[in-house]
């Protein structure tokens, strides 16, 4: 029986839509003069590889829903699964549009620096003869040409490789199909022209160009590069059996993603119906998805170009260089350790370095008081020297516990690998929990010394990967508070026997704790507001799609709370909606580096509570996953961290406003424009001095 439709509430905006205005404000960036020339490359890039990520999952995923109940509908603004792959499809094609446009405006650019990429038609004769040669001898023996028939049957095509389809035509007037491979690690993607240097040719151009020498007995009557996205949405709670080893059944699940079916397919120039159509047929794609690209299919050729204009010297084209300093808070020639137990530390990412946490890992490892180490993974760095000091620990004689998450989507067999590593150095590896993937970012260090047992704690809102920690903004405070010790303990000890936290006192811990405790507090505040007293919710992060949680927003904003929200990505709540949502105030930061830090704030000033944390405010963190939310105690740190989230409230640079009518747009907030990125990174030098 069909679900009765029901009316959207004015203020709910569709999550996947809310995306797709997220990752066009990463294109925006792209075609932002005020971003320096090369960087705009990589948004660029980012653009593109986030549009991929997004069709894999989300697509994905309301596709197998269109397959098993069409009618389910989503809870924000009440359309089906088709209607939301109707609209996504729709807003895609604008995009592109939108991108195309960027994409010749960066090459135009580019130009006057001494870099263009060129098809052809722009070749001497002699640049042709050069790129000839070149194709013959490096790139044609390394191909593999197919031709479709009965004898070969349609060959499986790679998640986002890009490939050459043609259609070949006898002297007898019969046509063939033919599909070559195109992305190779033995030859280059970026060929320079010998002749011009920062002249450069994209290796599939150069084989789509060369086809006829590939089938000499044919005449090529059509031909374009194709490249297709494929659907990534693997179940994982479907491999938990206590008769299946996990681990070896997550490496068949990974497997068996590279065959799932394709979402989207590109092609680089026209082709007849007819041909789209017999492709569509062989790769199972409706004709609804395929999209006709005016830039390259794969963007990723950018960094060499970086790499060339560095080479070059042209570091005016590049972001000022910015490292992260060493935070004032500790001394790192003393124990970190001793430091800690006497004050709280939170150290600011990218801006304060990840090394000051690594540094007491290691320092844990060797502690003849340190005991035990316990400690949530999600991803991590290659070569992770927060691996190497568990491992130390473990050498050492520790007992050191580690929740790998197996699950973290597309980090899959970079943790398998690390698992390995852990379990064989003599750590407790366990893997998660049936039902709830374990997204919190702690570790505990427990001691046994004259003082009897301690704790200090590390509780994050990003993940233990080095190379991140330069490029995403993120929090991470160490404490030796006893009471949050000894809850993190219960959290360690709940994952330890395949359970969650029914009950915290000082951490917020999901999915048992901590969405009813947000929602608690906001009561709290719509209590105050109607005692005629100010009151206030703040809260940053990088998604909000839980419908309770916006529900109580907008009960807290006809109260007359005040609320300030910094959210990154998606927001399906529209602010600023007379007689709903007038008090609430939404603004996005996406700049030289990913906002994904989460601040919750709750209470005027005089009564305020705070809170760093691993959760967003979707229904998955809040009621599917283990998140953990810590308490910021410390006068000094608190502090702090208003001043940083009030400086955020007024980048006007690179923060846009959520307007009533669901749109970002730009603000002017005084005579010089606020960059709350480059502030902070000025600020950590200062204070480092």
């Amino acid at each position: 029986m069909k679900k009765k439709k029901t009316t959207a509430e004015p203020y709910m905006m569709n999550r996947e839509l809310s995306w797709l205005k997220f990752n066009e404000r990463v294109l925006n960036e792209a075609g932002n003069p005020a971003v320096p020339l090369a960087e705009r490359l990589t948004f660029a890039s980012i653009y593109q590889s986030n549009l991929d990520e997004f069709y894999m999952v989300r697509v994905g995923t309301l596709m197998d829903q269109m397959q098993t109940a069409e009618d389910v509908r989503e809870n924000k603004t009440n359309m089906t699964s088709k209607e939301q792959v109707k609209a996504i499809l729709e807003a895609t094609r604008e995009l592109d549009l939108k991108k195309a446009r960027i994409y010749e405006q960066l090459m135009g650019e580019l130009e006057p620096k001494g870099i263009r990429i060129i098809n052809f038609n722009k070749l001497s004769g002699e640049e042709g003869e050069f790129l000839e040669t070149y194709f013959d001898h490096e790139i044609a023996p390394y191909l593999s040409a197919n031709i479709i028939s009965k004898q070969q049957p349609f060959p499986f095509i790679k998640n986002k490789d890009i490939y050459a389809v043609a259609l070949l035509a006898s002297k007898s007037g019969k046509t063939k199909t033919a599909l070559i491979p195109c992305s190779n690690n033995v030859f280059k993607r970026l060929i320079e022209i010998p002749t011009r240097p920062g002249t450069f040719m994209l290796s599939e151009e150069i084989i789509l160009h060369f086809l006829p020498k590939l089938f000499p007995k044919y005449n090529i009557a059509e031909k374009s590069l194709l490249r297709i996205t494929r659907n990534a949405d693997i179940d994982t709670e479907t491999i938990y059996d206590e008769d299946l080893d996990y681990r070896a059944a997550m490496e068949t699940l990974i497997k068996q993603r590279r065959r799932m079916n394709p979402v989207r397919i590109e092609f680089s120039r026209e082709l007849n119906k007819k041909l789209i159509g017999e492709l569509c047929k062989y790769l199972q794609v409706e004709k609804s998805h395929v999209f006709l690209s005016r830039v390259p299919l794969d963007m990723s050729f950018v960094f060499v170009i970086q790499n060339y204009l560095r080479s070059q010297g042209k570091e005016e084209l590049f972001y000022q260089k910015r490292s992260p300093r060493t935070t004032p808070q500790l001394n790192e020639k003393e124990s970190l350790i001793s430091q800690i137990m006497k004050k709280d530390v939170l150290l600011s990412y990218p801006f304060e370095n990840i090394k000051s946490f690594v540094s007491l890992l290691k320092e844990a490892a060797t502690d003849d008081t340190v005991v035990s180490i316990k400690m949530t993974l999600y991803r991590l760095a290659d070569r992770s020297q927060i691996v190497d000091a568990l491992v130390e620990a473990a050498e050492n004689g520790k007992e050191v516990v580690v929740l790998v998450e197996l699950r973290a989507r597309f980090d899959e067999e970079s943790n398998i690998e690390y698992s390995r590593k852990l379990k064989d150095a003599g750590c407790r590896v366990i893997y998660g929990l049936n039902g709830y993937k374990v997204h919190s970012k702690i570790c505990l260090i427990t001691r046994k010394s004259e003082e009897g047992l301690t704790y200090i704690t590390q509780i994050g809102t990003g993940n233990y990967n080095e190379k991140t920690s330069t490029l995403y903004t993120d929090l991470s405070l160490m404490t030796a508070n006893k009471e949050i010790g000894t809850e993190t303990a219960e959290v360690f000890a709940s994952l330890l026997k395949e359970e969650t936290v029914e009950h915290a006192e000082k951490l917020l811990v999901a999915p048992n704790c901590l969405q009813n405790k947000i929602l608690a507090m906001m009561d709290e505040e719509i209590a105050h507001a109607k005692n005629g007293e100010a009151a206030y919710i703040g809260i940053k992060i990088n998604s909000l799609t839980d419908k309770d949680i916006i529900e109580k927003l907008v009960e807290a904003s006809k109260a007359g709370v005040k609320i300030e929200l910094i959210i990154r990505g998606i927001c399906c709540l529209i602010p600023e909606i007379e007689g709903y949502t007038e008090n609430i105030k939404v603004i996005s930061i996406v700049g030289r580096y990913l906002e994904h830090s989460r601040i919750y704030r709750f209470g005027t000033k005089e009564r305020e509570k705070m809170y760093i944390a691993s959760a967003d405010f979707m229904t998955r963190n809040t009621l599917r996953r283990v998140e953990v939310a810590a308490p910021i105690l410390d006068g000094s740190i608190r502090e702090k961290l208003d001043k940083m989230f009030d400086s955020m409230l007024k980048d006007d640079e690179k923060g846009k406003r959520l307007t009533r009518e669901g749109i970002y747009v730009e603000r002017h907030l005084g005579e010089i424009r606020l960059n709350s990125q480059e502030m902070f990174y000025a600020m950590a030098y200062s204070a480092a001095e």
